[in-house]
């Protein structure tokens, strides 16, 4: 057999970017979850790669590309069959069985991030390992290994449905299965927004992500050695950035309008989602249909996070749900629509009939019941014998030091603590909307001590103010005459509940906010003249402008020199 050398350059190439999401999809999943997990989510990225790569090898890939029947594939532990019929041109054997493993990988991977933070690890390597040895294999079988929905005319170009919406579907029943996180409903089934500890980390991985998705549809040409391959790796290149930005931009207007502010990590995640989307007719459809698909997955986005957090009360730390199992499937559905003949049947909106959309749409349900009927069984199993969820206790420490005996992943680093607490049906503490009061109408309040007695004494003034106030409360504070304060970052919030800010399209009702608190001890300077002066500095009519506390001080001793009392407080030889 003669191989061609651009051929499999192209497909090993494209095959190293694949497997370059894992990385982007431990950073992304890492930054949508709190600090405390950080080192399990990682742990499972690696070992979804390092656990399935084996099980491809022994039984995965026979399974979904030997010539069995037209539902699964053969056994075929170490791929020692012939495999000429279904090899694309001038490409070895090894080349596309390599390309093949970085894809059943990705399908695995999809799955942690919705079952994030409270997945027993154990519990995860079995499911991981089911996933790439029969679930992700038959379902692709009838797909790309020559099954029956491929002799339909079905047509998923680079697997939003095959590699995907199947992730999609097994994290959406593990998620179920697992039930959500401690803290995440109260007992209203109400949702509590659970902030993600690293939206940097996030980003970087969705740039990643997105950066592959290149060698993640464009090498599903599988062959760059004629000019109809090459037309086609281009527009497929294009479609799928094009769907991703659109999806985007989408995304941003639609949380602009319905949270009063564009969401960060929701348009982040319609990056994915346009990408999802295009995936499966990226060779199929023009730029307009790629545009319009990435439209409408920007909208979908929005709303199917909505409605799993909200109404199917499906925790889903990551958005996975609504990425890959939503919009993996209305990719693949729009493409019976939108196609316009180049390399499948021409689609519903260019004359093509109903036909082509239907396959679509049997496809779909049909991989979708079938791998919701087997990772049901494969998690009821796991539930009923070692366990799926870790303990309370454990989820409530973090996955991190349970699990893996590491006792944080930010070593030297100080993070945001976790707020959720361990009773659920702990009721929230009552609290008052409070709006913007200008000093003028403020009520009055009594001014205890008055600082006016003029005997001579130690004072501490404590302020907690905003840190883009800081600077002008330090020249203020040194003009007055202070020369001497020890500033702390601290983390902090109020009982007053202002306008309400969203996280994932959930009310984020208690934050902690990064602070500044400022000490001073004064004697000689009237503290009413240090408050006064910190009040007009820290004032600007908003929630949050933050607090001075003053208490007496019994004594200062300068430790250099052993003086005490009003001589410690002077800096002067």
């Amino acid at each position: 057999m003669m191989y061609s050398p651009v051929n499999t350059i192209w497909v090993l190439v494209g095959a190293a970017l694949v497997f370059f999401m894992q990385a982007g999809f431990s950073l992304c999943e890492a930054g949508f979850t709190r600090a405390k997990n950080t080192g399990n989510i990682l742990m499972k990225n690696l070992m979804d790669f390092c656990i399935g790569t084996p099980a491809f090898w022994l039984v995965g890939f026979g399974v979904m590309f030997g010539s069995g029947t037209v539902f699964f594939g053969s056994f075929d532990p170490l791929i020692l069959g012939d495999y000429s019929n279904i090899l694309p041109a001038g490409v070895p054997l090894w080349a596309f069985a390599i390309f093949q493993t970085v894809f059943c990988a990705t399908s695995a991977t999809i799955v942690s991030g919705a079952m994030a933070e409270r997945t027993k690890f154990s519990a995860y390597c079995i499911y991981s390992a089911a996933i790439s040895l029969i679930i992700y294999p038959i379902s692709g079988h009838w797909i790309w290994g020559g099954g029956w929905l491929s002799a339909l005319g079905f047509h998923d170009f680079a697997g939003s449905t095959a590699v995907h919406m199947v992730g999609g579907i097994c994290a959406m029943i593990g998620a179920a299965i697992l039930g959500p996180r401690i803290g995440k409903y109260d007992k209203n089934g109400k949702p509590h927004a659970i902030l993600g500890h690293n939206l940097t980390f996030a980003a970087l991985g969705v740039f990643i992500l997105w950066f592959c998705w290149f060698g993640f549809n464009g090498a599903s040409t599988v062959g760059m050695d004629s000019d109809a391959l090459m037309e086609t790796a281009g527009r497929v290149f294009f479609n799928t950035n094009l769907s991703a930005a659109v999806a985007c931009c989408t995304t941003l207007v639609v949380t602009w309008l319905r949270y009063r502010k564009p969401d960060v990590s929701m348009t982040y995640n319609a990056a994915l989602a346009g990408l999802v989307g295009i995936t499966a007719g990226c060779d199929a459809v023009n730029p307009l249909g790629a545009a319009v698909i990435g439209l409408l997955c920007g909208i979908v986005i929005v709303f199917a996070v909505e409605f799993f957090d909200k109404i199917a009360k499906i925790d889903d730390p990551v958005g996975a749900v609504s990425v890959h199992c939503v919009c993996g499937a209305l990719g693949t559905i729009l493409t019976g629509f939108f196609a316009t003949g180049v390399t499948t049947e021409k689609g519903l909106f260019y004359g093509g009939g109903f036909h082509f959309l239907g396959v679509q749409l049997l496809g779909v349900l049909s991989v979708a019941a079938y791998v919701a009927i087997v990772i049901s069984i494969v998690f009821l199993c796991i539930k009923h014998t070692i366990g799926l969820r870790a303990d309370k206790e454990d989820e409530l420490l973090g996955l991190d030091v349970s699990e893996h005996g590491l006792l944080t992943t930010y070593a030297g680093f100080a993070m945001l603590p976790d707020t959720m607490v361990a009773d659920e049906d702990a009721a929230a503490a009552p609290v008052t909307v409070v709006g913007n009061v200008p000093v003028a109408e403020a009520v009055p309040v009594q001014k205890i001590p008055s600082f006016e007695s003029g005997k001579p004494k130690f004072t501490k003034v404590e302020i907690i103010c905003r840190e883009s106030r800081f600077e002008a409360l330090k020249a203020a504070m040194m003009e007055l005459g202070i020369t001497g304060m020890t500033v702390s970052h601290v983390l902090g919030c109020g009982a007053q509940k202002g306008k309400p800010e969203y996280y994932r399209g959930v009310p984020v009702e208690v934050n902690l906010l990064s602070k500044v608190q400022v000490e001073i001890v004064i004697s000689k300077i009237p503290v009413r003249s240090v408050i006064e002066t910190a009040k007009k500095v820290l004032y600007t009519g908003h929630i949050g402008d933050g607090k001075i506390f003053v208490s007496d001080v019994e004594n200062v001793v300068k430790v250099r020199t052993g003086e005490e009392g009003y001589d410690a407080l002077q800096d002067v030889e």
